[in-house]
């Protein structure tokens, strides 16, 4: 088999292939191959030519953790975005700080990273970490608790494009999350006045309703204290009249007794 044809074997398995290929898994493309042996030798010396005849082109065959593959260059990032609807994940800075902590000092546990930053570590951020299986546990330390160890995966080191931990920036280098990629954070005082402003309104909201209730209970007793004073009104009305009456009639009663009375005279 020639060179020209491995290389093109490989060039096209590369670009069919969701995920990296390693060296391994691109030579046991060539065993069913009876005809002629491809060695590891052969392998890299087509994987060069590729590099090189792609050294001028929008694709590179870049070699990550995993293996090789095609990928746009960053050059043309911002075009190519252009095809995908969907924004690219947000991260906030916890999570990158926290994730960074574990890269450089792993492997590390939760509340290691917790002391160098100096603040607690969210359930969530560890959680989110492990799901793009970014991070995951590799033992546990020989202390009481025997709390969990973490450490980054191939996954993270192909996600940034790197081939091995020691192609991380020297820590001195990092002065600013912001400058590495700002697409990778989140909007977090966009967040955090959105979440004032839904609290305020809910305040608001709250305040309105317990104000509209007050006013509501206010009224019900004010209708509650006019009726009982209209009701005691008619009451003392009422009492009046039938005292009056009542009043009318004994001297009704003592006018009539006076006339029908019998005068005796006084004896002589």
């Amino acid at each position: 088999m020639s060179q020209e044809k491995i290389k093109n074997i490989i060039e096209a398995a590369l670009m069919v292939s969701t995920q990296p290929l390693s060296v391994t898994r691109l030579l046991n493309l060539f065993e069913a191959e009876q005809t002629m042996q491809v060695e590891r030798d052969d392998l890299k010396t087509a994987i060069a030519a590729l590099q090189n005849d792609y050294q001028e082109r929008g694709i590179e065959l870049a070699e990550v953790a995993s293996g090789f593959r095609f990928q746009a260059r960053d050059d043309y990032a911002s075009w190519v975005n252009h095809l995908f609807d969907e924004r690219p994940p947000r991260y906030s800075r916890a999570l990158l700080e926290t994730l960074a902590i574990i890269a450089y000092r792993q492997p590390i546990t939760r509340s290691e990273i917790e002391e160098i930053r100096g603040v607690s570590v969210s359930s969530t951020i560890v959680k989110t970490l492990q799901e793009r299986e970014w991070v995951k546990v590799v033992g546990h330390r020989d202390v009481p608790g025997k709390p969990a160890l973490l450490a980054t995966t191939k996954s993270f080191l192909d996600y940034f494009n790197l081939k091995k931990l020691s192609e991380l920036p020297a820590l001195e280098d990092i002065k600013d999350f912001d400058a590495i990629n700002p697409d990778l954070f989140e909007d977090l005082e966009g967040e955090a006045r959105a979440k004032e402003q839904n609290e305020s309104d809910t305040v608001t909201e709250n305040s309105d309703t317990e104000n509209t209730e007050a006013v509501a209970n206010e009224e019900r007793d004010i209708e509650s204290v006019s009726g009982e004073e209209d009701v005691n009104e008619v009451e003392v009305h009422v009492v009046d009249d039938v005292a009056d009456s009542e009043a009318v009639e004994t001297e009704a009663e003592e006018s009539e007794e006076e006339k029908g009375a019998t005068v005796v005279p006084f004896a002589s």
